[in-house]
């Protein structure tokens, strides 16, 4: 218990020195004022731009394999050479770039406009419906498990997915004995640990060590709780798990954004960026 209370009051001392944006629910692109400066384009004129742009999918390797843009290219955002690729790009092709990640609460795809100008590669701009937009609205452009146009009947719907959603307190209730705890955000986009010594961490791209302690979460049949960064992607995970006959498992509401402002919201402090 006061090892819990301890981690909580971490959360919250290192948050409260921490400058966010404000997360509004209903606003389809909460982070947009926040990043002001970097060029967002709309579906319908990156549809109509698609032969005439490189399209960049900064999320992991993982989760472009599991859906894409057909015709996009995967430069993860945290890779530690991502703008000389990106440089390298534009001079071979002579293209615009437009990045996309999983859209809505994903900051990834601004991110890497800003990234990319630092490493001195300018006009980018920022697709932030991402993919789940793109895939639900132009199929025939988009490329689920390797199959294009896509397979409606592949597809996880929103039924389906929300089944394994829970929200934080639910979460934590679960965590125990019969448990097993596993973080799969990104390098980039860690901060704290929300359960230390209770949890374990790897990449969607380190699948070695994700195949590992799925395995060991169901040899001895234990409940796996998984959270992400905003709850976007365990959504392509799932479709691991499911593929890997896993029966018990749930996804963290919000991911640790989520569980932030679940714990934290009522003291007005905002989620780590």
């Amino acid at each position: 218990m006061m090892k819990r209370i301890v981690s909580v009051l971490s959360i919250a001392l290192v948050s409260l020195f921490m400058v966010t944006n404000g997360w509004a629910k209903s606003d389809p692109f909460p982070h947009r004022d926040k990043y002001k400066d970097v060029p967002v384009i709309e579906s319908q004129a990156l549809l109509e731009k698609l032969a005439s742009v490189n399209v960049v999918d900064v999320r992991s390797k993982y989760e472009f394999e599991t859906l894409h843009i057909k015709g996009a290219i995967n430069i993860p955002l945290g890779s530690p050479t991502f703008a000389a690729q990106v440089a390298a790009l534009i001079s071979s092709s002579s293209k615009p770039v437009v990045f996309y990640c999983n859209g809505g609460t994903c900051k990834k795809s601004y991110k890497a406009v800003k990234a990319a100008r630092k490493g001195g590669v300018n006009g980018t701009s920022a697709y932030d419906a991402g993919i789940y937009n793109w895939a639900q609205t132009y199929p025939q452009h988009s490329v689920l498990l390797g199959k294009n146009p896509m397979n409606a009947n592949e597809f996880i719907d929103n039924k389906t997915y929300k089944a394994r959603i829970i929200d934080a307190d639910k979460f934590e209730q679960m965590m125990g004995s019969r448990a097993m705890v596993l973080d799969i955000r990104d390098r980039i986009q860690r901060d704290l640990q929300l359960f230390p010594f209770k949890e374990s961490r790897a990449e969607l791209d380190d699948m070695e060590s994700i195949h590992s302690y799925v395995q060991q979460a169901k040899k001895a049949n234990k409940t796996l709780l998984v959270y992400d960064k905003v709850g976007k992607q365990v959504r392509w995970f799932q479709y691991f798990l499911e593929q890997q006959g896993v029966k018990n498992y749930y996804f963290m509401k919000g991911g640790s954004e989520g569980y932030y402002e679940a714990k934290l919201g009522k003291f007005q402090i905002k989620a780590p960026e």
